[in-house]
This record gives structure tokens, C-alpha cells and sequence, in this order.
């Protein structure tokens, strides 16, 4: 057999969508590893969204009128619950912006930007990690609301959607976050302008009040808000929105399925392409 058979073949170079795929699970396992070694990171980033439902199933529970199920605490909680669930997925942003801050003060970022690798790779992998924290926190979220009375009354792959549409939600946002946290100084600032930008975002939407009882330009901006499509999506998907509910006229909210995924979709290929961007440019 002549030397050229008995050769090993040269390995097939892997393309570059290939090595970025590959490139980002590395970082995600990287990011996954790190949050296990620090699970206060994990239990505090539970206690709040824990604390909203209590909060506001039990406090303003039988104080606010839901069309279709009145001042029934019952009634609110279900309406309330994809609020919850919604707001629990877009404040991981401020934990996002806050680690990838992190990474470049202590020099990590140059660290990863002298290796042979992706160069969205890293940025891809820290969100794909907090969406695996988001899930986490959605699950014992969803136990914690059961236990307080929350129910739904849709098949199981129109529950499995609603929260699918939610993790979209939450991985949208985290690449927000990603773009906080390369354009400022410290993770402190990272926190601050990853929290500051959400509070009008997810209070002037449907999350915990009807928005037909808000003034009409607020109104308009709850109706159109991104925020407020998967809101509506999971109600929906859950079977929670209360029978004569009424819908406003608003295209997200007559499609809010369709409206939530064209949102979340959109958000991550504008911020992604502007964090990748300010990533190469970035200096620690």
C-alpha cells in the first residue's frame, strides 16, 4: 500500500459558523460553571420576582379591576401572573450588562479578544448563559405562583409556547444588556443603566393593569410596547385572559403571538449586530 493511502487525511477546515457555534458553547459553559460556584447570584436573583407575586397577588389582589373577572383576587393573580413572568425575564438585562461590565473592568474581555476565536463568541455565550439562569428562575417562578393560586387553562403546548415566547423575550433583552454593559465603566453603571430604562418599559404596558384604563397617549405606547406583546402572548397561551376581556384595536394586541416574536427576533439582530460591533471596538 503505497505512503499516500496509509497517510491520515488532512482534517476539513470547520467554517466560521461552525467555530462561532462552538466558540460561544464554550463561553456559555464557562458562564454556567461560574454561576454554580456562586449561587447567592442565583437565589438572589430569585427573591425579587418571588416577592412581586406575593406582593401582588395578596396586596393589590382584590383592589383592581380586570375587565371580565372584576375585583376577584383570583381572577387578578391569573391576569397578573404573565406580567410577572414577563417582568422577571427582562430585569435579568441589568445582571447581563452587569457581568459582561464585570468581564472588561478585571481585563477578561481583552483576555478573550487575544484568542483565536469568534468574535461574537463571547458575547453570544454570556447570554446564552443567563437565558439557562432565566429558565431556572422561570420554573421555581411558576412553582411559587402555582402555590398562590395561579392556574392555567390551555393545552401543554400552548403553555410550553408562553414560555417559550418568554425566554425569547428574556435572551432579546439580554443582548441589551451585552451593549450596557461594553459602553460603561464599571458594573455598578452597568446595574443602574440596565434597571433604569425598564421600570417605564414594563409599568407603562399591560403587566399589571389594563391598559384601556391609562390616558390615551399612554395608552398607545402600552399597546405598541414590545413588553406588553408578550404579555398579552402568554395571557393568551395560558388562557388567563378573563371571558369579555376586551381586546384594543392595537395590531399587537389583536396578533400578540406573532407581534412578540417579530419584536424579541428584531431586538436581537439590531442589538447583537451593535454589541458585536462596540465589542471590537471595546477597550478595557
Amino acid at each position: 500500500m503505497s505512503a499516500v493511502t496509509d497517510a491520515v487525511p488532512a482534517a476539513v477546515p470547520q467554517g466560521a459558523v461552525v467555530q462561532s457555534v462552538r466558540d460561544s458553547l464554550v463561553i456559555a459553559r464557562r458562564n454556567v460553571i461560574r454561576m454554580t460556584r456562586i449561587p447567592e447570584m442565583v437565589i438572589f436573583g430569585l427573591i425579587q420576582p418571588i416577592m412581586f407575586v406575593v406582593l401582588f397577588s395578596y396586596v393589590f389582589g382584590g383592589s383592581i379591576n380586570v375587565p371580565g373577572a372584576g375585583l376577584s383576587p383570583s381572577g387578578y393573580r391569573e391576569f397578573l401572573m404573565a406580567g410577572i413572568f414577563a417582568q422577571t425575564v427582562t430585569f435579568a438585562t441589568a445582571g447581563a450588562g452587569a457581568g459582561i461590565a464585570d468581564d472588561m473592568h478585571k481585563g477578561l474581555i481583552d483576555r478573550f479578544r487575544s484568542l483565536p476565536m469568534a468574535r461574537g463568541a463571547v458575547l453570544t455565550g454570556r447570554t446564552l448563559a443567563d437565558l439557562v439562569q432565566t429558565a431556572l428562575t422561570l420554573v421555581v417562578l411558576a412553582v411559587v405562583a402555582v402555590l398562590v393560586g395561579w392556574r392555567t387553562h390551555e393545552n401543554f403546548g400552548k403553555v410550553l409556547a408562553g414560555f417559550g415566547l418568554l425566554l425569547l423575550l428574556g435572551y432579546a433583552f439580554s443582548w441589551i444588556g451585552a451593549l450596557i454593559g461594553l459602553s460603561v465603566r464599571t458594573p455598578e453603571a452597568a446595574t443602574s443603566g440596565g434597571l433604569i430604562w425598564l421600570f417605564p418599559l414594563t409599568f407603562i404596558s399591560n403587566a399589571f393593569v389594563p391598559s384601556e384604563n391609562m390616558p390615551a397617549f399612554l395608552r398607545t405606547i402600552a399597546n405598541w410596547n414590545p413588553f406588553s406583546a408578550t404579555v398579552q402572548a402568554c395571557r393568551q397561551l395560558f388562557g388567563n385572559l378573563p371571558a369579555g376581556y376586551p381586546v384594543p384595536d392595537a395590531w399587537p394586541m389583536q396578533h400578540p403571538v406573532w407581534a412578540s416574536l417579530l419584536w424579541s427576533v428584531l431586538i436581537v439582530v439590531v442589538f447583537r449586530t451593535l454589541a458585536v460591533r462596540k465589542y471590537r471596538r471595546a477597550d478595557a
